[in-house]
This record gives C-alpha cells, sequence and structure tokens, in this order.
C-alpha cells in the first residue's frame, strides 16, 4: 500500500463555530449560499443541502441591515458553523456578530477607519469568534493595480499582507486568509509565496473558476497541486452550479489525496468492447442511489476479467464483471457470484449491509473503550 506522502504545512489552529482550521484539524470544506439571504426558507434549505452533502463550514452573503436580521433567523435554524461575508459597512459586521456569526469574512482596509476596524476586531473578541481575509485578484486596491500594472502573486501579496499587518498591529490572530484569483498559475504563486510569511491557516480556492466541468478540473489542478504541497486548511470550489456540487467536488479532492474521506470511493473503469456489462449506466445509477452514504469506502466496479480482480483485491466491495454472472469480493477475497443483471440493486445492497456493518463495530469499538 502507498503511504500518503503529503507534509502539511504547520499553521496556528483557529475556529470557526464547531469546526477547528488549520493545524492538525482535518482540510474542511465549505461552499457559499447563492439564494437571497432575506429569503430565509431558501436560505436554510440550501445550507441544509450542502450540510447534507459533507460541508463542513458555509458562507452567506450580507450586504444589508435586513439581510443581517435575516443571517440571525438563519443561524437558529441550522447547525452547520455560518461565515458572515461583509463588506465596506462595519456596522453590519458588528450585527451579525451579535446574531451568531462563527465568522466574519472582510478585508479590514475596505470597512473604514481604523476606528471601525477595532470596533470589529473588538466584536470577534467579545463574541470569541474568527475572521478570514479574503483577497481577489479582480478587486485589488487602486495602488496595488497601479504598482503592478495586472494581478501578481505578488500584488495578491502584498494586498493581503496589508490587511494583515492591521490584525496583526491590534494584536488579533484568529483569522485564515485567502488569495484567490481566476488563473491557475496565479493561484497558486499567490498561496506559495503567502505560505511563506504566515502562519494563520490558508483558505483555498480558485475564485469565479467557472461552470460545473471547467471549474472542477481548473480547481483540481490548483488546489490539488498546493495540497500535493502540504499548502491549505480549508477551501472552496467556486462554481457556476448549486453549491452542494461545489462540497461533492471538494471532497472528491481530498478523497484522491488520500487526505480526507467521506462516503463511496468508486473505482471504476472507462469501459470499453471488453465490458460485459455497461458500466457507465451502472456508475450513474450508483452514484445517485448511494449519494446519502458517508462511511469512508472503496467500492470497485470493473467491466471485465482484465483489470477487475486486481482492483477488487484492494476494495472493500469489488466486482468483476462476467456474464451471466459476475464475481464478487469482499475485502480483497472471492465472496459470490451475483446476477449481472442486477448489478445497481445488488452493490447497493452489499454496500448498505457494510455500512451497517462498520457502524456496528465502531458501537463495539467505543463501548470497549470507555468501558
Amino acid at each position: 500500500m502507498i503511504v500518503n506522502p503529503i507534509q502539511r504545512r504547520t499553521t496556528r489552529k483557529i475556529r470557526v463555530g464547531s469546526v477547528y482550521v488549520g493545524g492538525d484539524a482535518p482540510i474542511s470544506i465549505q461552499s457559499m449560499t447563492n439564494t437571497e439571504t432575506c429569503d430565509v426558507e431558501a436560505t436554510v434549505a440550501q445550507i441544509q443541502r450542502c450540510a447534507d452533502a459533507g460541508a463542513d463550514i458555509m458562507r452567506v452573503s450580507v450586504p444589508s441591515m435586513e439581510a443581517a436580521e435575516a443571517f440571525g433567523e438563519i443561524r437558529k435554524r441550522v447547525q452547520v458553523p455560518l461565515v458572515a461575508d461583509i463588506h465596506f459597512d462595519y456596522k453590519i459586521a458588528l450585527k451579525v456578530a451579535d446574531m451568531g456569526a462563527d465568522c466574519l469574512r472582510i478585508n479590514p482596509g475596505n470597512i473604514g477607519s481604523e476606528a471601525k476596524i477595532r470596533e470589529v476586531v473588538a466584536a470577534a473578541r467579545h463574541h470569541d469568534i474568527s475572521m478570514r481575509i479574503g483577497v481577489n485578484a479582480g478587486s485589488l486596491e487602486k495602488d496595488i493595480q497601479k504598482k503592478y500594472g495586472e494581478p501578481t502573486g505578488q500584488a495578491l501579496l502584498e494586498s493581503a499582507m496589508r490587511h494583515i499587518d492591521i490584525l496583526d498591529r491590534l494584536n488579533f490572530h484568529e483569522f485564515k486568509v485567502s488569495v484567490k484569483a481566476s488563473n491557475v498559475f496565479l493561484t497558486m504563486d499567490a498561496y506559495r509565496l503567502l505560505s511563506q510569511q504566515i502562519d494563520n491557516p490558508l483558505h483555498l480556492g480558485v475564485t469565479e473558476a467557472g461552470i460545473y466541468r471547467t471549474g472542477s478540473v481548473k480547481s483540481a489542478i490548483a488546489l490539488g497541486g498546493l495540497l500535493m504541497e502540504g499548502i491549505g486548511d480549508t477551501m472552496r470550489i467556486s462554481l457556476a452550479a448549486e453549491p452542494e456540487e461545489e462540497v461533492k467536488i471538494g471532497f472528491d479532492i481530498l478523497k484522491s489525496l488520500s487526505l480526507r474521506s467521506n462516503g463511496i470511493n468508486f473505482i471504476a473503469c472507462p469501459s470499453c468492447s471488453r465490458q460485459e456489462f455497461n458500466v457507465i449506466s451502472v456508475m450513474q445509477a450508483l452514484e445517485e442511489r448511494l449519494e446519502d452514504i458517508r462511511t469512508p469506502m472503496d467500492v470497485s466496479v470493473i467491466g471485465c476479467k482484465v483489470n477487475g480482480p486486481g482492483e477488487a483485491k484492494e476494495a472493500d466491495i469489488g466486482v468483476v464483471g462476467a456474464s451471466p454472472r459476475s464475481l464478487v469480493y469482499r475485502n480483497g477475497e472471492k465472496s459470490h457470484l451475483i446476477d449481472t443483471n442486477q448489478l445497481v440493486d445488488e452493490i447497493e445492497t452489499m454496500v448498505r449491509q457494510r455500512v451497517l456493518e462498520l457502524e456496528e463495530a465502531k458501537s463495539k469499538e467505543i463501548i470497549r473503550s470507555s468501558s
């Protein structure tokens, strides 16, 4: 078995509600609502869908005092930690801090005078909540734009350090930082530079990455590359898609790097003329049916016996395609034959049974450890 060679960068650990970010905490997955925040019902429903997909943290835009009031009601109705996204008006930051925000996403430099920033920091201290400094290539300060001519890694770093210096002067260190761009190379360069300057946790993301497919690819390249270098403590996949899809892609990236498990890791062949069943339709059906599973598990579904046995031996449940019956492996050992025409139903049944077995074993271990 190949051991994960990734050595994560040592960072300060902060807290976003019940979720720790940085240090030895698991890399957390975030998404952001795209509903009108004042539409409490729609926003709560969307947050719940993301939480069901595994989101650790959710961000909500709060552009007005009316939205801040709605944020307070949303906070009461969901369990997942909420980050309030605020620009320009420091009074909104003070309001959502009172309303139960778990983190304030601000840029200290655009909140106003240092007196206003002091008030926001004082509110964060009083409520024991963290902050996120968010720097984007598309909204750099005018003097930095003029200095560099175009967004560069160094330009994003200078902007970030400008905001960080404000919080440092106020002796506030419970914050994380993002330096996002829509360009893969610019994003990676900025995060590499910033990781050498501070020990605060870094929030990874490719901003405005694009539609579902292209945005997922860009994010996987940039964030996957940074994560392999040990950079990154929390992340959001920014897609022009439903936010729960961002959560799923985020976990897929972490699962591929063995950094986190959440649900089933499917191993499936791309299909060819050797396949004994329609691999594509079987996998589409399985992904849809088993979307609710959160127990980590490897399931291998291979359409023929060329690579099937080798992959099946490494999985919790493996299927080697044949006709009329396919061979099932459990925990690396041959188990039984199943009707190839009933693959989806049979595999779903086996997976759900395996989940029950794992949960029962976990419960017994907890009882044994506490006795």
